[in-house]
């Protein structure tokens, strides 16, 4: 029997918009709905393989982002340790105003700015902001191969977009705290996650480096954007021309590790992660986060002056954002109608989104590739699922 859900899904492949759509959505661990539709390759008319592999850009934050927790509740950090204790070279950063004028930032950057994005870091494709040609000019986004040390070294001679705690702006400060991560433990952020989240969760699949057989079963990547681009004044057309990312982000690569970007996984592997979010908790009971850490890091933490969110020219209204992503904080501002007070999660460039409904108990992951999608398809998705729930 098809559902509402899989109509949507459907009808976004039947009309080219996207080549193949896989999804699951559970309540308290049971899946309510899942299913998949369409193809891996449009062109060759390749199905949709068993645990299909995608790149899921963003949604590596909020993994990292819970690592951070982990290790500030094991008392390895804290929030309010600052980036410069890890590496000195971001001691003296600069602020670059909009008007051309440059001070040295009054305060440091610390782990909760870099985990609510309000750092001062930005990113190569947002409009309007005066440190983004930097950082397409020095390839922050774009060289995947350089390794995460060689791409902190060349970001922390750049200046900030504002002054460490002043706004919020979407950017490269989970890679930041990658790296901090790294500093504070003298272990790769691949080793901490296998290690604290994917062995105990059994997310097999999920890695930064992929292997053979794994690459026989990536998901093919269209859009005609990329992640260092500036977005064109005028959308381009939504078709399903082949990208190949292999530049900004390798496939086998050994040295590629991120932040903010860079995870491969599976449906399966990423509803294991945000199921956890749910009680902090494996399927066998075993505690990765306690209910106390779960709480704080679910509040919002950015202060009302600096809400809406916006992501470049996109607004987020009625979110706020807390130490692992968005959390709905006014359904009065919200734009869809599933939206409940609350519900938290992610996305990622290539169209992948989760998110999690602690209220009701729900999980929920959609998985795509396409960059620079210019139609809502988790939305319609999610709109669908609870209209007929």
């Amino acid at each position: 029997m098809i559902n509402a859900v899989h109509k949507v899904a459907q009808q976004y492949v039947n009309d080219a918009k996207f080549s193949g759509i896989e999804w699951q959505i559970e309540k308290a661990g049971k899946i309510l709905n899942s299913g998949a539709c369409g193809y891996a390759n449009a062109k060759l008319k390749k199905k949709i393989p068993q645990q299909a592999i995608y790149r899921i850009y963003s949604m590596t934050k909020p993994i990292i982002s819970v690592l951070a927790m982990m290790l500030i509740e094991r008392g390895k950090l804290h929030l309010y340790d600052s980036v410069e204790r890890f590496n000195p070279k971001f001691r003296d950063m600069k602020v670059l105003f909009p008007n051309g004028l440059m001070e040295k930032a009054r305060t440091p950057i610390t782990l909760q700015h870099l985990l609510t994005h309000q750092a001062g870091f930005s990113y190569d494709f947002l409009l309007g902001c005066p440190i983004a040609a930097y950082y397409r000019a020095n390839e922050i986004t774009a060289d995947g191969h350089r390794d995460l040390d060689q791409m902190i070294s060349v970001l922390s001679e750049l200046p900030l977009a504002f002054h460490p705690g002043d706004d919020w702006r979407y950017s490269v400060a989970t890679d930041v705290l990658a790296h901090v991560l790294e500093r504070a433990t003298n272990r790769r952020i691949d080793d901490l996650l296998k290690l604290y989240i994917f062995d105990p969760l059994e997310m097999n699949e999920t890695s930064f480096c992929l292997t053979d057989v794994q690459l026989g079963r990536l998901m093919t990547l269209y859009g005609k954007q990329t992640l260092s681009d500036l977005p064109p004044l005028r959308r381009l057309e939504h078709e399903l021309e082949e990208q190949d990312p292999s530049q900004s982000h390798p496939t086998q690569s050994n040295d590629f590790r991120r932040g903010g970007f860079g995870l491969y996984s599976t449906i399966s592997d990423y509803c294991r992660f945000s199921r956890m979010l749910l009680t902090g908790k494996t399927l066998d009971d075993q505690v990765l986060l306690s209910p106390t850490s779960l709480e704080m890091m679910h509040g919002n933490r950015v202060p009302d002056q600096n809400l809406p969110l916006r992501i470049g020219d996109s607004a987020l209204p009625g979110y706020g954002w807390n130490l692992s992503g968005r959390v709905m904080i006014d359904t009065s501002k919200a734009l869809f109608p599933h939206a409940t007070l609350n519900e938290f999660g992610w996305a990622g460039a290539a169209s992948t989104f989760f998110w999690v409904d602690p209220d009701n108990q729900i999980t929920g992951v959609i998985m795509t590739q396409f960059i620079g999608s210019t139609y809502l398809l988790a939305d319609d998705m999610i709109t669908a699922f609870y209209a007929e729930s």
